[in-house]
C-alpha cells in the first residue's frame, strides 16, 4: 500500500452553498429539447437510449432516476480492473451541440506513457495542464477518462446534471499539477494542489464551494453518507472524491500509475476509515 501524503490545513474562512436544490433532476441540458441525448453519427436514434447514435437532435429522454441504484459508485467491483481503458464514443460540446470528438494528438514534449494508460508530461510545470480543454461527455451515467493532450481527463456523463459536469470539467484543469503541500488554499488559482485543494477547487468548478477547506473541515460538510453522483471520502489526513465513477485523488494508492498530484484514478477496493459526505441533493 502507497502511503497517502498528510495534508489536512487550517483554512480561515468557509462559506458554504446552502442545500443545492432540484440539481440532481437536472439532468443533461445541452441539448435543442432539453432532453439531454448526445448527437453522433447514424440515424436519429430511439426515444430513451443514450447518445451512441443519432445525427439531428437528442436520442430521447435521459434516465429519470440517476445512477444505478441511485448510488455512484464507490468501491471497484471484483470483475472490474484498474487498468481498464475506455474505449465507446465521446463527445465534445461546443457552440452547436454534442458533436463527436476527435482525440488530440500528445505532445512530445517529455509524455511518458504508464501503466493504464496514462500519460505524463515531465518536461516543465508549465506545460502540464492543457489549455482550451474540451467539455467531453460520454453516454450514459458513469464518467470515463479520455486522453487527452497527454493528460488523462474525464470525460463528464451526459446523464448527469450540468452540476456534475462542471465540477468534472473544472477539475480537469489542474490534473497533472503537481502535489503542493497547502496548494489551492490561499487561492483556488495555485502552481499545485493538495488533496483538499484539489476537492476544494473541483467543488468550486460546481459553485459549491466559495473558499477552499482542509480535510478535517470537510468530515462535516455536506449531507451524510454516500451520494447519489457524487461521495466525498475525508479523514482528519486526506480527502478524494469519487465522482461518477471516477475517483479524484492527489494519492496514487490502488492507482497503477503510482503519480502523485490531482489525478483522475480508479475507484479503490475499500474505502475504509473514511468519513462519507456528499452535496446535498447530488
Amino acid at each position: 500500500m502507497r502511503l497517502r501524503p498528510v495534508c489536512t490545513l487550517a483554512t480561515t474562512t468557509i462559506l458554504l452553498f446552502g442545500g443545492f436544490a432540484g440539481a440532481a433532476s437536472a439532468r443533461g441540458s445541452h441539448s435543442a429539447d432539453g432532453a439531454g441525448g448526445a448527437v453522433a453519427p447514424g440515424a436519429t436514434g430511439p426515444s430513451g437510449t443514450t447518445g451512441s447514435s443519432g445525427t439531428t437532435g437528442s436520442t430521447g429522454a435521459t434516465n429519470p432516476t440517476g445512477p444505478l441504484s441511485d448510488l455512484a459508485p464507490i468501491v471497484l467491483s471484483k470483475h472490474d480492473s484498474p487498468t481498464a481503458v475506455y474505449s465507446g464514443p465521446v463527445f465534445e460540446l461546443t457552440a452547436t451541440g454534442l458533436v463527436p470528438y476527435a482525440p488530440v494528438t500528445a505532445p512530445s514534449t517529455g509524455a511518458t506513457t504508464l501503466a493504464g494508460g496514462t500519460t505524463a508530461d515531465t518536461s516543465s510545470a508549465s506545460t502540464v495542464t492543457p489549455t482550451g480543454l474540451p467539455q467531453l461527455e460520454v453516454p450514459g451515467n458513469t464518467a470515463e477518462e479520455v486522453q487527452v493532450g497527454g493528460l488523462g481527463l474525464a470525460a463528464a456523463p451526459e446523464d448527469a446534471p450540468l452540476v456534475v459536469q462542471q465540477i468534472i470539467w473544472a477539475a480537469n484543469n489542474i490534473i497533472g499539477r503537481p502535489y503542493v503541500y497547502g496548494g489551492g488554499h490561499k487561492s483556488f488559482h495555485s502552481y499545485g494542489y493538495d488533496c483538499s485543494g484539489t476537492v476544494s477547487f473541483a467543488l468550486h468548478g460546481g459553485q459549491l464551494l466559495r473558499a477552499p477547506l482542509d480535510s478535517g473541515q470537510f468530515m462535516s460538510w455536506g449531507g451524510r453518507g454516500q451520494g447519489q453522483w457524487m461521495t466525498l471520502l475525508a479523514n482528519g489526513g486526506h480527502i478524494y472524491m469519487d465522482i461518477a465513477g471516477l475517483r479524484l485523488d492527489t494519492s496514487s494508492a490502488n492507482d497503477p500509475s503510482n503519480l502523485q498530484g490531482p489525478r483522475w484514478r480508479p475507484l479503490r477496493p475499500t474505502n475504509v476509515g473514511y468519513v462519507k459526505r456528499h452535496p446535498f441533493g447530488l
